[in-house]
């Protein structure tokens, strides 16, 4: 099964849809719009609303719904920048 996101840059505004599937990690979305956006995936995390999602967590345990939107934001302990 199939999900749709979008993904804000919480930087700039800017945002894109994705296609997930449930074993999708969310490392795997990190890695994904980090390329879209040229940014470093280690400095960054991704919120869904007040929630911080990190590394192998998957879609499917997130119970990530269609046409929700997730932001990623620069993480807040620091990340790898």
């Amino acid at each position: 099964m199939v999900v749709r996101v979008r993904v804000r840059n919480a930087e700039t505004g800017a945002t894109v849809d994705m296609e997930l599937e449930m074993e999708n990690t969310v490392e795997e979305i990190i890695e994904g719009v980090s390329a879209y956006w040229e940014k470093d995936p280690g400095a960054y995390v991704i919120r869904k609303g007040r929630r911080l999602l990190r590394g192998q967590q998957k879609v499917q345990e997130l119970e990530i719904q269609a046409n929700e939107e997730l932001e990623l934001i620069p993480d807040p302990e620091g990340g790898n920048r």
